[in-house]
């Protein structure tokens, strides 16, 4: 409890130092183009726009982040299996080293202009970077452990319950955390691009309003969601992985 009170204070000491910073740096240019963050902080409070577009943001990080873990932890989880193994190792050294963000107008090609093509873009990039780090994990699982508990007459099943993946899973974990930066990342080009909804939509439609205040109300707002989402992931990483 203590450690947390203490990050918790760590990120509102940095977060007033940034908006102090911000703070002289709007004042000593004097450019609308960096406004005071005063007004961009009470834009975001008032704009009820910016709610809208954060919630249609923060279901697409989401169900891309669902999507990606559903797949790529069976499919890290099981490459310690032979025949598993023969069927997603080909998949990962052939795709992945491909820059899977180059795919989204082929995605818009085939799946439409809506939230599915967006989705499976930000899906396909965070598959990868959890299945890598899963398949990884688990081959470095050492057999030692695996022979002990087969020792007291454990099944398969056994063996990957209190075995494989709870030894995998502070990896998987951190796993998760980089790929919240990478959602977030891939979420601002997916939405920049052939939509009319999304914290991206908004930062590139106000930029090219010159609403230099919405745009860094936009900004700030994807920042903090990309923040919150890292949080939470490190919340239910300190509850699962009680032993780190």
């Amino acid at each position: 409890m203590q450690a947390s009170e203490a990050n918790y204070k760590g990120y509102l000491i940095t977060l007033l130092s940034l908006l102090f910073l911000w703070e002289i740096a709007s004042y000593l240019l004097s450019n609308p183009a960096l406004p005071n963050p005063v007004d961009v902080l009470a834009l975001m409070i008032s704009r009820r726009e910016l709610l809208s577009h954060t919630a249609v943001s923060l279901l697409r990080v989401m169900y891309s982040l669902a999507l990606a873990l559903s797949l790529a932890f069976p499919a890290g989880i099981f490459s310690r299996e032979k025949v598993v193994d023969t069927a997603v190792s080909p998949i990962i050294y052939l795709l992945y080293p491909i820059p899977h963000i180059v795919l989204l107008p082929l995605y818009i090609l085939i799946f439409g202009i809506g939230d599915l093509s967006r989705v499976l873009l930000i899906a396909t990039i965070l598959f990868f970077q959890i299945a890598v780090t899963t398949r990884d994990a688990a081959k470095q699982v050492s057999e030692y452990y695996i022979y002990s508990i087969l020792s007291l007459g454990a099944s398969k099943f056994d063996v990957y319950r209190h075995v494989i993946i709870p030894a995998v899973m502070p990896k998987i974990m951190t796993a998760l955390r980089i790929s919240i930066g990478t959602a977030i990342a891939v979420l601002f080009f997916a939405e920049s691009f052939a939509t009319t909804s999304g914290l991206g939509y908004l930062i590139i439609d106000s930029w090219s309003r010159a609403d230099y205040k919405m745009m860094y109300a936009a900004i700030t707002t994807m920042a903090l969601l990309g923040f919150i989402l890292y949080v939470i992931v490190e919340s239910v990483e300190r509850r699962v992985c009680r032993w780190l």
